[in-house]
């Protein structure tokens, strides 16, 4: 991050009102793509069209795939379409088609219109891979060779080819119908004999995604292999593409995110805060809060049975905050390791029943503490040891089903084929707070003839 953003922005913009656009263009290059990307957002949209059409149009075509989508929208409408489609051209296939499709249809289609027709068709191709699959993050610029080359021959394809692709740190092996059969390390290919035949040296044991793969598993295969790049195969093993480890980082983080704002009840727009529509907000908010609002409308209903114990003995409604604090922050808790598990691929079918039972004993132990301690508090400040009793009694149970539904929710989830992060805070703490109340006024019943 730049410490000094601010002193830089009053520089540039001095230079710009001098028009000394040498000096600009001079000053920026000492500077990173996303550390300049990281400097136009902060600026004016008309200034910053000025400065970023100072950038050499491969600079700008990096800049622009570090920008949100709210900079680059304000960029189209100060340079307008042909001037970015220009820098489209220049940048990657995958790059370009992971920014187009954060577009509305009719200005993709315009875009696609004003590319140049090679770079338009690789872009175009990418995306009608779904967004969240290998094939929508994959790039299609890469190296691959015959098998029944020798090693000399492959170093003169790779000279002529390295330029264009994204990187090379593994030459892909095809066969005459562009099935991989191998892959081959670019230092391997350096130091083998040029007369030696590419199958001979080749790995044939390839690890590959398939193309309709979601980009998580695909994550998780980089991650476990320690790959740069991995090799995207369709169905009948023909090699479309390639995804980078750069890639897999952006998918890594989207999804952590991507799976902070479930768990929070919230599906908003990650990339762009500031530029989202409060009604985007308000769409992504209010369903969630909807289901709040219903189940705390039925444990209303739960505490209405309560009514003529908590009239007899106002003490009890003294601890219906602490009970259904705690064990919803429980639930949340157990909720949060497990979706956390589910998401690093930690919890598998092998170990489910010991991840439930692993939570169930917490819980159990963590409600039996904490029920001694509020138990003991009651009864000495009350004076009541049938009190204390109810609510210590009360705070084990609660405790002990929200983290057993903590865990058991996000693995149903997982099970039907929903997303396990859905399981969010707000879902499990008010179902939490209906199975608390329901626990605590059974146990004020029963036990109500003692109390007065």
């Amino acid at each position: 991050m730049i410490q000094n953003k601010q002193e830089i922005i009053q520089l540039l913009l001095k230079y710009l009102e001098e028009q000394n656009h040498d000096k600009i263009q001079e000053f920026l290059e000492k500077y990173q793509p996303a550390d300049i990307a990281e400097i136009l957002k902060d600026m004016d949209a008309a200034e910053r069209g000025k400065i970023f059409k100072l950038l050499d149009k491969g600079a700008a075509a990096l800049v622009l795939d570090m920008l949100d989508i709210g900079t680059i929208t304000s960029l189209l409408e100060t340079l307008g379409p042909q001037y970015i489609a220009e820098i489209l051209n220049e940048m990657s296939s995958d790059d370009a088609a992971d920014l187009l499709g954060h577009f509305p249809e009719e200005l993709r289609n315009t875009l696609l219109g004003l590319m140049q027709a090679e770079d338009a068709g690789e872009v175009q191709g990418l995306l009608e891979y779904d967004i969240e699959s290998a094939g929508g993050i994959m790039t299609t610029e890469y190296v691959a060779i015959p098998k029944d080359i020798t090693a000399g021959k492959a170093i003169e394809i790779l000279r002529k080819t390295a330029p264009d692709a994204e990187t090379i740190y593994y030459v892909y092996v095809v066969d005459s119908q562009n099935r991989l059969v191998g892959v081959i390390s670019l230092r391997e290919l350096i130091v083998a004999d040029p007369d030696t035949l590419i199958e001979d040296i080749m790995h044939k044991k390839v690890i590959s995604v398939s193309v309709d793969m979601d980009q998580e598993e695909v994550a998780e295969v980089v991650s476990k292999y320690d790959f740069l790049a991995v090799p995207v195969v369709d169905h009948d093993n023909r090699l479309v593409g390639i995804i980078t480890v750069d890639d897999v980082i952006d998918v890594i983080y989207d999804e952590a995110s991507e799976d902070i704002f479930r768990l929070g009840g919230s599906t908003e727009l990650v990339d762009d805060y500031v530029g989202t529509r409060i009604s985007r907000a308000l769409k992504s908010r209010l369903p969630w809060l909807s289901v709040t609002m219903l189940e705390g409308i039925i444990a209303g209903q739960v505490l209405r049975g309560l009514e003529n114990e908590l009239r007899a003995v106002v003490a009890l409604a003294f601890f219906i905050p602490l009970l259904t604090g705690m064990g919803g922050n429980v639930g949340t808790q157990s909720a949060t390791v497990t979706v956390r598990g589910l998401a690093t691929g930690d919890i598998d079918e092998n170990n489910v029943l010991s991840v439930i039972f692993r939570e169930l004993l917490t819980g159990v132990l963590l409600g039996i503490i904490n029920g001694i301690l509020v138990g003991s508090i009651a009864w000495v400040w009350q004076k009541n040891a049938v009190l204390g009793f109810i609510v210590g009694l009360a705070m084990v149970g609660n405790m002990t089903i929200a983290a057993l539904m903590g865990a058991l929710v996000p693995l149903t989830f997982k099970k039907v084929g929903i997303d396990p992060a859905v399981a969010s805070a707000p879902f499990i703490t008010a179902s939490i707070d209906i199975t608390g109340l329901l626990i605590y006024s059974t146990l004020a019943r029963l036990f109500i003839g003692f109390l007065l």
